[in-house]
């Protein structure tokens, strides 16, 4: 048992508060990520043309040339964020997706030294506005999971190369296409392609053929979509937002194969909740275990101004912030929402890394609304004050 989970089973009425840090106001990325850039042990944030020192954030240093956008009207270059040791020289980097259709790059970190980064371009163009940074072929190593050229597949940072694992069909996967996830959805120990309307499975040998599709209906193109076994029967159920400028979040219960049972978490309507929860244009989420249960958790919030002021359902409603709990029991499957934020949301990314140190994960946003870290501060309460700050079913 870890520290964290002795801590969590002697503390039975602990509760998750949040510190929110905001490292700038101003929109200049739609995601953001979390390194130790200056190697003093301590994480840093990338958000934008920025890194920011941790603990506290308040230091700033510009590692690409800065430009900022309008809210309203305009979109960033910097729409995904990621981190790694691209060149193997023990220092951290940070790799970066544009807008869609345009190129995905890493920035060197110059080991301490003043000045902007060198930026080592990976592909030109990459399409799809839920990419992704996973090990697709098992080599241990992370890729670009996209779509080129109107094919899915997936690019190796080391040499750039894109490996289509379908037909090209410009049509369904251009640039603005939306949702896309990879996980081991038959359980052969193999990373399949989810997207809205199927999935693709991994064929034994990786040789260039295209990839058996699956048809299915998973919303009409959300966010970043996960294979995982919500209800503990021990196959892999799938989990997204419905659609990303819209209404929805569901998972669809596996219960047999290519046989799925959509189970509604959020809906068009805060009565398709059981809490009343409500909120639009889910455009990001992350899937993590917050509290240490060993259950995984969704990580997601409202996409400020996605298209703008009069734009997508409910533009002017508060950008709030969610992780929703997993709870299995013999009522079949919850999920408890808690807010942690209702003015920063989320952009086309959220990121749940721990930030501290202290084994709890915190969350990590890049938006319209400017750059965010929100970090666990878990609080020893009463079982009244624990009972009173429980999700309550309408």
């Amino acid at each position: 048992m870890t520290l964290l989970l002795a801590l969590l089973a002697a503390q039975d009425h602990t509760i998750i508060t949040w510190k929110k840090h905001v490292l700038s106001e101003v929109f200049t990325c739609e995601g953001a990520a979390a390194g130790d850039f200056n190697k003093d042990g301590v994480m840093d944030v990338a958000a934008g043309p920025w890194w920011y020192e941790g603990p506290d954030y308040k230091k700033q240093h510009e590692f690409y040339p800065v430009k900022t956008w309008k809210t309203d009207n305009e979109y960033s270059n910097n729409f995904f964020a990621f981190t790694d040791d691209f060149n193997k020289d023990g220092w951290t980097d940070i790799f970066v997706y544009g807008f869609p259709g345009a190129d995905v790059s890493w920035f060197e970190n110059p080991q301490g030294k003043a000045g902007h980064w060198k930026k080592n371009l990976v592909h030109a163009k990459v399409d799809n506005e839920s990419p992704q940074y996973e090990d697709v072929d098992g080599d241990g190593v992370r890729d670009v999971v996209c779509t080129v050229g109107g094919s899915l597949g997936w690019v190796k940072v080391a040499d750039g190369k894109f490996t289509a694992i379908s037909p090209p069909d410009p049509k369904r996967f251009q640039r603005f296409t939306h949702g896309l996830g990879v996980g081991d959805v038959n359980g052969d120990g193999k990373t399949d392609f989810l997207e809205s309307s199927g999935w693709w499975e991994q064929p034994a040998t990786l040789d260039g053929s295209m990839w058996k599709k699956h048809d299915s209906k998973f919303g009409r193109g959300g966010a970043q979509m996960y294979a995982y076994d919500v209800d503990g029967d021990k196959d892999a159920d799938v989990i997204t937002s419905l659609e990303a400028h819209n209404h929805g979040l569901s998972w669809f219960e596996q219960t047999g194969p290519d046989q799925w049972k959509e189970h509604v978490i959020i809906g068009r309507k805060p009565e398709e909740n059981r809490y009343g929860i409500h909120f639009t244009q889910m455009h990001a989420v992350d899937l993590v275990d917050m509290d240490g249960d060993g259950l995984k958790d969704i990580v997601t919030g409202k996409r400020h101004f996605a298209h703008g002021s009069k734009g997508d359902a409910d533009p002017l409603a508060a950008p709030v912030l969610y992780w929703l709990k997993l709870v299995r029991g013999s009522g079949g499957v919850d999920w408890l929402p808690y807010q942690v934020d209702d003015n920063s949301g989320v952009g086309t990314q959220v990121t749940a890394v721990d930030v501290n140190g202290d084994q709890r994960p915190d969350i990590v946003v890049g938006c319209k609304k400017g750059a965010f870290v929100h970090v666990q501060e878990p609080k020893k309460v009463s079982k009244d004050e624990w009972e009173a700050a429980r999700p309550k079913k309408r």
